[in-house]
C-alpha cells in the first residue's frame, strides 16, 4: 500500500528563528500563500505567545490561507500559551494546537528542575486542556532522541490517553543517526498502533550533523506518517530537514519508500527563491534540489552523457521542481499578462487587482530605466513595493542623501523623514558607507553597531540591481535589514534604515 505522508512546514516558526531572518506580517503571509500553492498539508505559522506581532501574523495567516491548509502554532505546556494558539488559529478551517515539552534527562533536570513524573503530568494536563478547545492536538516530546526510551514511551502513552491526536518525535539537537532514529520510530510506532491506531506519528529532525534529511527518510521507512520540514532547511543552528530534499527523496525513490506526498513539486524552486529573498538568506549554490548548480553540468564527460540521454547524469528533470532553462526577458513593451506571469513564477501573489496595477506601473518605470528586466529585477520590484511598514509614522524614511567619496574625508549628508518631522545631518567616516551609516544612526538617535554588511548583484548588465543585507546590534539584540536598488549607495542606506526600523518596531511592541 502506497502511504500518504503528511507534510508539515515550519518555515514561519522554526525557520524564522534563524538570526537575521525576521519577517514582517506581510512577508509571512506572502510565504504562507506560496506554501498553499506548494500544497503543504499543515503550516506552523509562528509562536503567538512570544509577542503581539507574532500573534497577529499567525491570525492573519489563518485568515488568508486557512481555508484549505491546516494552520497551527507552537505552545509550551502552559494554559496562556495554549490560549494564544487557539485564539490565533481558530479562524482556520482545520486548526491544530501544537504543544512541546522536553522528555530527555537533561531537559527535565537542567531546564525544568522538576521530577519526571511532574513533567509528564504537566504535559497530560496541557493536552487535556487543549482538547477542550480544538479536536486536533499535537504533542512534541522535545529532545526525544536523547531520552530514556521507557520514559519517552510512558509520556507518549499518557498524552495519547489524554487526547493527543498527533505525536511528534523531534531530534531537537540533531544528535541521532539514521539507523538509530529509524529504530526508535519503529519501536514507538509498534506500540502506538496498539494504543490508538488513529494517532499520527510525526518526526522533526535538526541538521547539526548534516543528517536531518537522512533521519527523516529513515523515520518514514520505519512508519512515520508525518514529516516536519522547512524550506531551504532553515532553522535553529544548522537548520532543519529540508522540505524539498525529503519530498524529492520520497518522489524519486517512491518504489523504495512506498510513500508519496501531495506536494506540487513544480512549486519547489519558486518557494525556495521566495523564502531566500524575503529572509535575505542565500541558498548555497550546490544545495540539493534548489541550488543554482543543482542541475548544472560543467564536466565534459557529464555534458557528453547528457547530450546522449539526460538520465545518464540526472535522476530527476529540472522541470519536476519548477526549474527551466528559459527566462522570459521583459521590456517596457511587455504587457500585463507577461509581467503577471513573471511575478507569479517567482512565488508572489497577484490576486489583488489594485495592488497589481500599482506594481505594473512601477514595472514600466523600471523597464524604461533598465531596458531589459530579468527575474531578479522582478524580485526587487515586488519586495520594494510590498513593504508592510512603509506608511508607519513611527518609522524612518530616506528623504534624500548625498555621499562624497575620497581618500581624505569621505562625507555623507542625509535627510530623514519620520511622520511629519524631517531631520538632516552630515558626518565624516572612514569610507562612504561608514559616513552614511554614522549620520543615519546619529539622526535616528540609536546607538546601533553594524555586525555584518554584504552586497551582491541581483541581475546582469551595467544597470544591475544591487542587494544589500546588513545585521546590526542594538541593546543586545540583533536586527537585519535588506534593500535593493540600482544605486548601491541608496540600497545601503535603505538596508541600514530597515534594520533601525526593525529595532524601533521591536521597542514599540515591548512598551
Amino acid at each position: 500500500m502506497n502511504r500518504k505522508i503528511i507534510v508539515f512546514d515550519t518555515t514561519l516558526r522554526d525557520g524564522e528563528q534563524v538570526p537575521g531572518a525576521k519577517l514582517n506580517i506581510q512577508q509571512k503571509v506572502e510565504i504562507a500563500q506560496q506554501l498553499k500553492r506548494l500544497n503543504v498539508d499543515i503550516i506552523e505559522a509562528g509562536f503567538p505567545a512570544s509577542s503581539a506581532g507574532d500573534f497577529q501574523a499567525v491570525r492573519q495567516i489563518a485568515r488568508s490561507v486557512g481555508d484549505s491548509v491546516s494552520i497551527t502554532a507552537l505552545a509550551r505546556a502552559v494554559k496562556s500559551d495554549i490560549d494564544a494558539v487557539y485564539e490565533s488559529v481558530k479562524l482556520a478551517q482545520n486548526p491544530l494546537i501544537h504543544i512541546v515539552l522536553g522528555t530527555s534527562n537533561i531537559h527535565v533536570e537542567k531546564k525544568f528542575n522538576r521530577s519526571k513524573e511532574a513533567i509528564m503530568q504537566m504535559g497530560v494536563d496541557a493536552v487535556k486542556y487543549a482538547s477542550t478547545l480544538l479536536p486536533n492536538v499535537q504533542y512534541s516530546t522535545e529532545d526525544a532522541s536523547r531520552s530514556d526510551f521507557e520514559y519517552l514511551w510512558s509520556t507518549i502513552e499518557a498524552v495519547v490517553k489524554a487526547g493527543a491526536t498527533m505525536i511528534n518525535v523531534p531530534d531537537t539537537v540533531g544528535y541521532a543517526v539514521p539507523e538509530e532514529f529509524g529504530e526508535l520510530i519503529r519501536r514507538i510506532n509498534e506500540r502506538l498502533k496498539n494504543v490508538n491506531d488513529k494517532v499520527i506519528l510525526s518526526v522533526h529532525c535538526h541538521n547539526d550533523l548534516g543528517l536531518a534529511t537522512a533521519n527523516t527518510l529513515s523515520a518514514v521507512k520505519n512508519g512515520a506518517e508525518k514529516i516536519e520540514c522547512t524550506i531551504n532547511g532553515l532553522g535553529e543552528r544548522a537548520g532543519n530537514a529540508s522540505l524539498e530534499e525529503v519530498v524529492m527523496g520520497l518522489k524519486v525513490r517512491e518504489g523504495y519508500y512506498n510513500c508519496h506526498t501531495d506536494i506540487d513539486t513544480k512549486e519547489l524552486l519558486r518557494t525556495s527563491r521566495l523564502v531566500s529573498h524575503l529572509t535575505g538568506l542565500d541558498v548555497q549554490v550546490n544545495k540539493a534540489i534548489t541550488g543554482e548548480n543543482a542541475f548544472a553540468h560543467s564536466s565534459g564527460i557529464h555534458q557528453d552523457g547528457l547530450l546522449k540521454d539526460k538520465q545518464v547524469y540526472e535522476i530527476m528533470a529540472p522541470e519536476e521542481v519548477g526549474s527551466d532553462s528559459m527566462e522570459l526577458i521583459l521590456t517596457a513593451r511587455s504587457g500585463r499578462h507577461a509581467f503577471k506571469n513573471a511575478v507569479e513564477k517567482i512565488g508572489f501573489d497577484t490576486s489583488d487587482a489594485t495592488d497589481f496595477e500599482q506594481l505594473f506601473e512601477k514595472f514600466l518605470t523600471l523597464a524604461d530605466a533598465k531596458k531589459e528586466v530579468y527575474d531578479h529585477d522582478v524580485f526587487y520590484l515586488v519586495t520594494n513595493h510590498r513593504n508592510l511598514d512603509a506608511g508607519d509614522s513611527h518609522l524612518y524614511e530616506l528623504a534624500s542623501f548625498q555621499v562624497i567619496s575620497n581618500d581624505l574625508h569621505p562625507t555623507a549628508t542625509v535627510r530623514l523623514r519620520k511622520g511629519a518631522e524631517t531631520t538632516e545631518g552630515s558626518a565624516v567616516g572612514d569610507g562612504p558607507i561608514d559616513a552614511l551609516y554614522t549620520v543615519i544612526k546619529t539622526l535616528a538617535g540609536l546607538d546601533v553597531q553594524l555586525k555584518d554588511y554584504k552586497i551582491n548583484s541581483l541581475s546582469r548588465g551595467k544597470e544591475a540591481i544591487g542587494r544589500v543585507n546588513i545585521r546590526l546590534e542594538y541593546e543586545g539584540k540583533v536586527y537585519s535589514g535588506r534593500a535593493m536598488d540600482m544605486d548601491i549607495i541608496k540600497a545601503s542606506a535603505q538596508a541600514f534604515l530597515n534594520g533601525i526600523n526593525a529595532a524601533v518596531l521591536d521597542a514599540a511592541k515591548s512598551e
